[in-house]
């Protein structure tokens, strides 16, 4: 009896030691990982008072009173840009619906920071706000030179704003914004 509790031990030893693995590891989710092409900058040249650098990644459409639409189609997003004439000294009701339309989404956003754009020798005054969370636009900005000339823009995806998914395209093109703040003439 003493060989058979013996024989009994030793293979469930072994078979206890046989089975032990390492435990199953669950993987975490994948982030995705979305490349852009670098961009390339390009003049675009209208009939209308102002040029500005563009993407050349994009196709435009322009529209009627100097209105542009800048189309990102692998991103699925355009930048809807309005000009408006300073006349009459109607700059400050300019200013402060470009600002009200910045604020309208604070229902949406999670923060709505302002960055002050300064360029005395382009003559080129305006504002950037980067709108973040799940807001209808995820940027908006104007530019002015004080006298003539008033241009905004807002940057709208055509997908249902889920900030976390769509963030990667969103500091893409808000480096673009940027480009074009940084490059716009009047003419």
């Amino acid at each position: 009896m003493k060989i058979n509790k013996l024989v009994f031990y030793l293979l469930s030893s072994l078979f206890i030691l046989a089975s032990c693995e390492d435990d199953v590891l669950v993987k975490p989710s994948a982030m995705l990982r979305l490349d852009y092409p670098k961009p390339e900058y390009g003049t675009i040249k209208t009939d209308c008072p102002y040029s500005f650098s563009v993407n050349k990644n994009t196709y435009i459409v322009q529209k009627k009173n100097c209105g542009i639409n800048i189309a990102y189609p692998n991103m699925k997003a355009t930048l809807y840009l309005t000009y408006q004439d300073v006349q009459n000294n109607n700059l400050d009701s300019l200013l402060r619906d470009a600002q009200k339309l910045a604020y309208d989404h604070t229902i949406k956003a999670n923060s709505i920071p302002a960055f002050p754009f300064v360029n005395p020798d382009s003559k080129v005054y305006g504002m950037f706000y980067p709108i973040n969370g799940n807001a209808a636009t995820q940027a908006e900005f104007y530019v002015t030179d004080s006298i003539n000339h008033f241009l905004n823009g807002a940057l709208y995806f055509d997908a249902k704003p889920n900030f976390d998914s769509i963030y990667p395209a969103v500091v893409y093109l808000r480096e673009d914004i940027r480009k074009l703040m940084e490059t716009i003439t009047w003419k």
